[in-house]
């Protein structure tokens, strides 16, 4: 997709803040820092459209971008932040998951990992928890352009045997903000669901 417009149209904490104009929906989750904005910004060709924070877990609400007028991309509050109260990670945890089980909007989900470190615990479950309940997953392993060539394949081996890949219902593919490497293949994957 060409993309040319996009505005952030609202941000909500629960089902009666959502759009109500049908559009299909695609989530991103990861890890606070493992490049969510970065991939945002790449896909919707902006520099800093989606902000960088240099305080990890600074999102805390489902943020709703607006593109073209034919999709949204969710932007969901980054986990395994650890100077969130427990008390907050758990009304995330809860917000997340009454978005992800109940949205009819929700055609996918763009999970984000790195792809220079064995995926954390937070990302196992979320991997899991969302193939539990079947929804499209594009695992993402982010910061491509970090790991030799060579190293690519085991890379992609010890995530996918970590999160214990079902390839029945997701897709995997590495992504790189600097290269740009990746671009395309999203788009393809959230094209092929619209």
């Amino acid at each position: 997709m060409d993309v040319h417009n996009v505005e952030m149209v609202m941000s909500a904490v629960a089902p009666s803040q959502y759009p109500t104009d049908g559009r299909a929906e695609f989530a991103l989750v990861g890890r606070s820092n493992v490049g969510k904005s970065s991939l945002t910004n790449t896909l919707i060709n902006r520099k800093n459209f989606a902000r960088t924070s240099s305080q990890p877990g600074k999102t805390q609400t489902l943020n709703f971008y607006d593109v073209e007028g034919e999709l949204y991309f969710v932007d969901v509050p980054g986990y395994g932040y650890a100077k969130v109260s427990k008390k907050k990670r758990e009304a995330f945890g809860e917000m997340i998951e009454t978005y992800i089980t109940s949205r009819k909007q929700l055609r996918g989900v763009i999970s984000l990992v790195d792809a220079r470190h064995k995926p954390s615990e937070e990302d196992v479950m979320m991997y899991q928890w969302l193939d539990y309940y079947n929804i499209p997953v594009l695992l993402v392993a982010t910061k491509a352009d970090k790991v030799s060539r060579g190293k690519l394949n085991q890379a992609e081996s010890i995530i996918k045997k970590t999160v214990e890949f079902n390839g029945e219902n997701s897709d995997f593919m590495f992504f790189s903000s600097q290269t740009k490497s990746g671009k395309d293949e999203v788009w393809q994957w959230i094209e092929d669901r619209l």
